[in-house]
């Protein structure tokens, strides 16, 4: 019988290193390559030749090994190859999580009580499958997973019940489950439906009794926190994305719902601290071709972003258009108004067929308060602190912005964050060069403020780097050059 987590392995060919030099790539190709099937006598249980010595203890401290040649140089676009993913919820917000773990490999299981939901994502190619039958839909993606197969199924079920069968299955040895997340319409109680009721009954039972519907909507969110929490315990990586769903079973007595955390502070908070974040565009003429040529062009304009080269080829491959053809990356500080200047020059240039309207989403490093996902758990406690978007809002509406918004919701729930918006758009004109100067150079530059107020040592370290004057950081960098 095979070591627990066991996998193929080989070594990486070509050029292109994930370590910092050679001389960290060469020893992780070779232990790679002598556990490569075609070398070892047996790779699964880490035996490359001979009787029980091993290339390592075992495959968890093969993975540390490995992660920490990938520590010493820059981290490649991680996989979830030979992982499987559960999550809840496939609707308008939660319908791309079936893609984004495909994308990178993995399989994953989505559960949603609608199965309209489940197979209008399965028509627009964000899912693979859809099942009825949660013994088949395991089926498939332990197959998935133990091949190292990218596999996206929808279960027809409600998660409250799912995930707790699950995790049973999982402690029984029957799955093996390696992340968990959600995307439940938390937010609102009367949007997440209560195991007592079908989806039939839904919309009935809900204006009947608004807070008795809540209340046993709660109760069915805290089954499914719990065995989120319990997967956790089991070593599972498990996260929220910010639908307020651990809040919601707090509310319903389950005294464990914060032991998972955010997926901001968890992931993306350094990120944000560099002032990197969502940038989208969208070609206002409607045709697909000038979404090409803007693919194209950022990619020229950014020729060393490995990870913005991948995703927009398998953007163009694997995602589909919905109303207006759309682009989305993730950009940083001192890259995103180079981009805006680019498109407002095709548009100049004739190379796009109409202007192309730039915005960004709600998720980014200085324009929200949110508590319960962007600004959960800020290092100096700033996390309700609601000026930062309002403060973004005026500064992009003197940046020259086209419109400016400010959103109350955004995801997590009304009462719960505050959002400002903006977008702009490339006319091919001087004047919209001009703005287009500004507008996404001070944008993010208020996230990389915001973090370095709350005192976040990379948000200080990229302000120094890139020019970002921070008037408290600069008066005590300017006093203590004083006393020195």
């Amino acid at each position: 019988m095979a070591l627990p987590n066991a996998r193929p392995v080989r070594a990486p060919r070509g050029t292109e290193i994930s370590a910092k030099s050679w001389q960290t790539e060469a020893p992780m190709r070779m232990l790679m390559n002598n556990l490569d099937p075609e070398v070892a006598e047996r790779p699964d249980d880490l035996v490359v030749y001979g009787g029980t010595g091993r290339a390592a203890r075992s495959w968890e401290a093969f993975d540390a090994i490995a992660r920490k040649m990938h520590e010493e140089g820059r981290i490649p676009e991680p996989t979830l190859a030979g992982t499987l993913t559960i999550t809840g919820g496939c609707g308008g917000m939660g319908g791309a999580q079936p893609l984004a773990v495909t994308l990178n490999g993995g399989a994953c299981l989505v559960v949603d009580v609608d199965e309209t939901r489940l197979k209008r994502r399965q028509s627009k190619r964000y899912l693979d499958e859809v099942e009825t039958d949660l013994d088949t839909a395991l089926a498939k993606v332990m197959a998935a997973k133990n091949e190292r197969r990218a596999l996206s199924v929808g279960y027809v079920g409600n998660a409250a019940d799912v995930f707790p069968e699950l995790l049973r299955r999982h402690r029984a040895g029957e799955i093996s489950v390696d992340v968990v997340t959600d995307q439940t319409s938390a937010h609102d109680p009367l949007s997440y439906l209560p195991t007592e009721f079908t989806v039939e009954q839904w919309d009935a039972e809900a204006k009947a009794d608004p807070v008795g519907f809540t209340k046993k909507a709660q109760e069915a969110m805290a089954a499914q926190v719990q065995a989120m929490v319990e997967f956790q315990d089991e070593g599972a990586e498990v996260f929220d994305y910010g639908n307020s769903i651990r809040d919601e079973a707090r509310h319903a007595g389950y005294t464990r719902a914060f032991k998972f955390p955010g997926f901001v502070p968890a992931y993306i908070r350094p990120l944000f601290c560099e002032g990197l974040g969502p940038f989208r565009w969208v070609a206002l003429s409607g045709d697909p071709k000038d979404i090409e040529v803007t693919d194209n062009a950022i990619k020229e304009l950014f020729p060393d972003n490995k990870h913005l080269h991948e995703w927009i080829d398998a953007a163009q491959e694997h995602v589909e258009f919905e109303g207006l053809p759309a682009r989305i990356c993730w950009l940083g500080y001192g890259e995103r108004h180079r981009a805006g200047l680019l498109f407002n020059q095709l548009v100049a240039e004739g190379k796009v067929s109409a202007p192309i309207a730039i915005g960004r989403d709600h998720l980014d490093s200085g324009s929200v308060a949110s508590p319960y996902r962007e600004t959960e758990s800020m290092k100096d406690g700033s996390d309700a602190i609601a000026d930062w978007p309002l403060l973004n809002a005026l500064t992009a509406a003197s940046s020259g912005a086209t419109w400016v918004s400010i959103h109350h919701g955004g995801g997590v729930g009304i009462g719960r964050s505050i959002h400002a918006g903006q977008v702009s758009v490339a006319d091919g004109t001087e004047l919209a060069a001009q703005k287009l100067e500004r507008l996404p150079t001070n944008d993010p530059g208020m996230g990389v403020i915001r973090h370095a107020d709350a005192g976040y040592e990379r948000a200080i370290q990229v302000a120094d780097e890139r020019g970002v004057s921070i008037p408290m950081h600069d008066d005590l960098a300017a006093t203590r050059q004083a006393d020195q």
